[in-house]
């Protein structure tokens, strides 16, 4: 079900009333990603919100950024313990220590990646021919044949904390696939997927 905004646009009821959440509704969600660090960046925020709302992942997401170096891998690659203790003595941020740790393990995963053509094209290498058609949220998956396929994938490279689950999620919020409802007005707007 979507709900009509005051502006005139159909949105899901998640992003109809919080301002915050309509933003990145509006401008961020479903849009490719196809760069190094905003690609882990949101590896990393997909694996804190395990089990949390979004909304506090994008509220504390400044928070995030300035903790872990901006997301840059060779940075948070090279992290030790007093990285770890300093991140989870660190209240704007989820203090869980295995997502924590399996922050620091995947940016050295991205980094051995780089061997290999990267990141970014390993994950798109899990696009699947097909996208959703959701009409209501129960028509929308909440993994796939591809998410498990990449969840596997990432696992045997090294990554942690990457669930079939958490990277149907990553694939949503990339552009991977297009899971906005037939009747939103983001429909289709990523150009990876037609209308």
């Amino acid at each position: 079900m979507t709900v009509m905004g005051d502006d005139g646009l159909a949105r899901p009821t998640w992003a109809a009333t919080d301002p915050m959440m309509r933003d990145y509704y509006d401008t961020e969600w479903g849009m490719p990603i196809r760069e190094e660090t905003a690609l882990f960046e949101r590896i990393s925020l997909e694996a804190f919100q395990s089990g949390l709302s979004w909304a506090t992942i994008l509220r504390k997401r400044p928070n995030f950024r300035a903790a872990f170096d901006g997301f840059d891998a060779e940075k948070v690659a090279a992290y030790d313990d007093a990285d770890r203790e300093r991140l989870m003595a660190d209240v704007g941020i989820v203090r869980n220590r295995r997502k924590v740790d399996a922050t620091i393990t995947n940016a050295r995963a991205t980094l051995a990646l780089r061997d290999e053509g990267g990141l970014v094209d390993f994950v798109w290498s899990f696009q699947p021919s097909e996208t959703p058609e959701p009409t209501t949220y129960a028509d929308v998956p909440t993994q796939s044949p591809e998410s498990l396929a990449l969840s596997k994938a990432l696992k045997k490279k090294g990554f942690a904390h990457v669930g079939p689950t958490t990277m149907y999620a990553l694939m949503e919020a990339v552009g991977i696939v297009d899971t906005h409802l037939m009747a939103s007005h983001r429909r289709g707007s990523s150009g990876v997927w037609p209308r």
